[in-house]
């Protein structure tokens, strides 16, 4: 009996958890991670909050957790899907259309987590700056990545800079995603497209290989 007792109290604070990341990762997305307090999620999801502090124990830890959640579902919405793809530009374009559809199916209803949290603490050294640096970091190293196989199977030019490259392709998909939630419109999603595809066709070794 005791031991039922114990695994239902895991598994409520389980669940506990779970409902609280899915609200604070929604919550940030559109107002900053400022804006999460434990208070805040325990009116929100009707839940005590003495049940919330014993899931995080802190606003800080709360962040972190949200970013961590926030990394899991960036993962499997984006990266996820072109793993398996074989190595080239076929892969590379359709990374960048994967990032599109992440904003615009709006996976997190702010549009891009990391987008919005990240000018909130670019500035504040920190655990949560800290987190969020190590996740830019991983999506600009993803993006090098399927770019250098890319130019390893001979589908990019052999002087291409990489770095700049990626660069460049997430500057555009971060601009659509922003204007696209600024001005309320998906233009800017088919615009990056197309300056994504033209970008790659000017360091592609066989531009016609990228076909509109």
């Amino acid at each position: 009996m005791a031991g039922s007792s114990t695994d239902g109290r895991v598994l409520r604070g389980e669940e506990t958890r779970r409902a609280v990341l899915h609200r604070a990762v929604s919550v940030a997305s559109v107002e900053g991670l400022g804006a999460l307090s434990i208070g805040r999620l325990a009116t929100d999801l009707g839940l005590s909050k003495s049940g919330v502090f014993a899931a995080f124990g802190s606003k800080e830890e709360l962040q972190l957790a949200a970013v961590r959640a926030a990394r899991r579902m960036f993962f499997d919405a984006v990266v996820a899907p072109v793993l398996e793809m074989p190595p080239g530009l076929g892969q590379v374009r359709a990374l960048c259309d994967s990032w599109l559809e992440y904003s615009r199916a709006r996976v997190f209803p702010g549009g891009c987590f990391f987008y919005q949290v990240t000018a909130e603490f670019d500035a504040q050294p920190g655990p949560v700056r800290d987190r969020l640096a190590e996740a830019a970091r991983e999506w600009g190293q993803t993006v090098t990545g399927v770019l250098r196989d890319a130019r390893a199977v001979g589908g990019l030019r052999p002087g291409t800079d990489l770095d700049d490259l990626a660069f460049a392709l997430v500057g555009y998909l971060e601009t659509a995603n922003s204007q696209a939630l600024l001005f309320d419109d998906e233009t800017p999603y088919d615009r990056a497209g197309r300056a994504l595809l033209r970008l790659l066709r000017a360091e592609a070794a066989d531009p016609a290989q990228l076909t509109d």
